[in-house]
């Protein structure tokens, strides 16, 4: 498990508020359970952007869509959700291969049960996506859902840290935490334990799921208090518990520094950071907003 002892200052991440906000995917409609967002964001090698999200709108998708200057985006591939056999998709984890293929993680949900796996589909392009084959690769199991990947590259190896549900407990699936996995080829995994876990009687008691992780190590991720806070998740801070220590992150002591969902941070090369996140609006629709942080 994860330690509990917390830094006792703030640690400098790339936040929303840093740069002005563009909304670059509207809800799909107004109220509750109409939302655009859970994004993963790469950078092309011709320096475009590309970005995967998941549409929840009656029937769920995940979308793929290309954007030169980062916030107006053309969709280019759409991936229901009967595509994988599944009741719902989640947050997809949208990776450029060090062979400049492209490959797309995507949460799948299984009928008639509150498990959850993780398939990958491969192409040339992301446009190609749209037609690859889905493989398991993260298949959780009687006791565990999974969903909900961040998969980085440190030049040697794969990293992923999956978010997990426990399914010990009827009723009480919301229950979240990060697990850690390596991998040499991206396709076959070994699990390293829970990475992140909530604090008892802290703003994110309920649980904690990471959203993203810096070349440093800096992460940032979602919590809540209670099953009451389901889908109202607020981003926390979180550092490595020793330095160069992926598997093991400390939760930074303090509030929630910003409230909105799985807040992905992409690293630009002249310097900087672009930011995408999940924002709630006031009759609870969520739409897929976008920030440039120099």
């Amino acid at each position: 498990m994860a330690s509990h002892t917390q830094p006792a200052s703030p640690v400098a991440f790339p936040l929303p508020g840093g740069g002005p906000p563009v909304v670059a995917v509207p809800a799909p409609g107004p109220g509750p359970q109409q939302w655009a967002g859970a994004p993963s964001a790469a950078l092309d090698a011709d320096g475009t952007f590309v970005l995967a999200y998941r549409v929840r709108s009656g029937a769920d998708h995940n979308v793929i869509a290309r954007s030169a200057d980062g916030e107006r985006y053309t969709t280019v591939a759409v991936l229901t959700r009967d595509r994988f056999g599944a009741a719902m998709v989640e947050r997809p984890a949208l990776v450029r291969t060090p062979s400049g293929r492209w490959r797309l993680y995507v949460s799948c949900a299984t009928p008639g049960t509150k498990h959850w796996w993780i398939g990958v589909l491969e192409a040339g392009t992301p446009e190609g996506l749209a037609r690859a084959q889905a493989r398991p690769v993260f298949e959780g199991d009687a006791r565990t859902a999974v969903k909900d990947p961040v998969i980085r590259y440190d030049g040697g190896r794969r990293r992923a840290w999956i978010c997990c549900h426990p399914l010990d407990e009827p009723g009480a699936e919301d229950r979240m935490s990060t697990a850690y996995a390596t991998s040499a080829d991206g396709l076959t995994w070994r699990w390293h334990g829970t990475a992140l876990t909530g604090r008892p009687g802290a703003w994110d008691a309920r649980g904690a799921r990471l959203t993203s992780v810096l070349p440093d190590g800096r992460a940032c991720y979602d919590g809540r208090a209670s099953a009451r806070e389901n889908w109202f998740e607020r981003t926390g801070l979180a550092v490595p518990a020793r330095p160069g220590d992926a598997a093991r992150l400390v939760p930074v002591a303090g509030p929630p520094v910003v409230d909105v969902r799985y807040l992905d941070v992409l690293p630009l090369p002249a310097g900087g950071h672009r930011l995408f996140y999940e924002a709630r609006l006031p009759d609870e629709s969520h739409e897929l907003r976008t920030e440039l942080v120099r």
